[in-house]
């Protein structure tokens, strides 16, 4: 192509006389094409590129023939990126790697609770709020069932939606080897909304999708709180945003990762081969002297 054409069409474009080629519009009910809608809602189709969701809520208790209490608040954070990989029975796909935080605070005062006074047995307890490191996932052409990748969303008005319910009932990593005998199998509830513009989600030269995200979980009685085996649930209920990058966190959580979590600033390496944690995983280790939770003033 000479520099004369060149000019030509330059020119043109800046006129608006001559359009660009239209971006291809992604079909997520094709399985290549669902992975990338799936990837640009998680995190972004360039590898490495770092992604921050953040959401705020409330705790709840659950018992039989008792009002539900106000525990405490929650914020959460996770900090994420994509990498492109070939699994070898599940075709091409992408690896999520992940950290995330969920604090718990003062209703009254939005400060990290150090400790929280239990109203059934009296007892003032310390505090463990979650930092699960890492949370790691990957997604594929075809499912770990053996079914093509199929998008779980909907697209309808000119947004999109979607709704993902994990009911999980695993042996609990606090248990002894009867859980099957005598219970404490480990059952909880993660329930989570994503919402967004479909022409962003369906535009193939986009590398993400901008969220709004909602967030509830129904689980057995956090550790920390030695409840004794009472009957009873907690639930929690909130709602959050995938932000335009990590300083669009809230002063009050960059404070806290600042003080107490200075690696959750960033993702983990795109490589991390380490097991996942979960917040019973995390308990275990900081009861057992594995790792070191952050050393908080009291109420």
């Amino acid at each position: 192509m000479n520099q004369h054409f060149i000019r030509i069409s330059l020119a043109l474009l800046a006129l608006g006389l001559l359009s660009p080629a239209a971006a291809r519009e992604l079909d997520p009910n094709h399985p290549q094409d669902a992975l990338t809608v799936s990837r640009k809602i998680m995190c972004s189709t360039v590898d490495g590129e770092a992604t921050t969701f953040w959401w705020e809520g409330r705790a709840f208790s659950r018992r039989q023939g008792e009002r539900d209490r106000h525990l405490f608040d929650v914020e959460g954070m996770n900090a994420r990126a994509c990498v492109a990989d070939t699994h070898p029975e599940r075709g091409n796909g992408f690896r999520m790697v992940s950290r995330e935080l969920l604090i718990y605070r003062d209703p009254a005062t939005g400060e990290a609770l150090a400790t929280w006074d239990n109203p059934w047995t009296g007892e003032t307890v310390e505090v463990l709020h979650v930092a699960n490191d890492p949370v790691n996932f990957g997604m594929y052409e075809t499912g770990p069932r053996g079914a093509p990748m199929r998008w779980s969303g909907h697209v309808e008005g000119g947004l999109w939606r979607q709704t993902n319910t994990v009911p999980l009932f695993y042996p609990n990593p606090l248990g002894g080897g009867f859980q099957s005998e005598v219970g404490g199998t480990y059952h909880a509830t993660e329930m989570f909304n994503f919402f967004g513009d479909a022409a962003e989600l369906l535009d193939g030269d986009l590398p993400r999708a901008a969220s709004h995200v909602g967030w509830a979980r129904m689980s057995d009685w956090l550790p920390w709180m030695k409840m004794g085996g009472r009957e009873g649930a907690v639930y929690m209920h909130t709602s959050g945003l995938r932000l335009s990058s990590w300083d669009a966190l809230p002063d009050s959580m960059k404070e806290e990762i600042a003080a107490h979590y200075p690696d959750y600033a960033e993702p983990p390496p795109l490589d991390d081969a380490r097991p996942n944690v979960t917040s019973w995983i995390y308990y275990r280790r900081v009861s057992e002297g594995v790792e070191q939770a952050p050393e908080r003033g009291a109420r």
